[in-house]
């Protein structure tokens, strides 16, 4: 499979680990916290899997990037996180330097 697949995979699990440590309400409630330590494990085996062969910094980057954009998005439209405008124009940062990392891989 292409490691940009794995990539995604390892951020989409990011993602779910995030929302469940959240549900998990530090812990108290079992079903999340057992789903959060199983897709943070999946997350770390899926992105080891991408470094094969993606450069680490690249890896990384679009790792913890697209990570922190989904959880974020899925926090402001389903659990109702803020949606001040610093919070929203920080989200687009992010998504642009996600963005602007990936063209410069292929084309610098």
């Amino acid at each position: 499979m292409n490691a940009w697949i794995w990539l995604l995979l390892a951020a989409a699990c990011e993602i779910t680990w995030a929302i469940a440590l959240k549900k998990s309400d530090n812990f108290a409630r079992h079903g999340w916290s057992a789903a959060a330590i199983v897709f943070m494990l999946l997350s770390f085996v899926l992105l080891a899997r991408a470094m094969k062969s993606l450069p680490v910094g690249t890896a990384y980057a679009v790792w913890t990037g697209l990570g922190a954009f989904g959880a974020a998005i899925i926090g402001i439209v389903w659990l109702g996180d803020s949606r001040e405008t610093g919070r929203l124009v920080s989200l687009a940062l992010v998504l642009a330097g996600f963005g602007c990392r990936i063209l410069y891989q292929y084309f610098f």
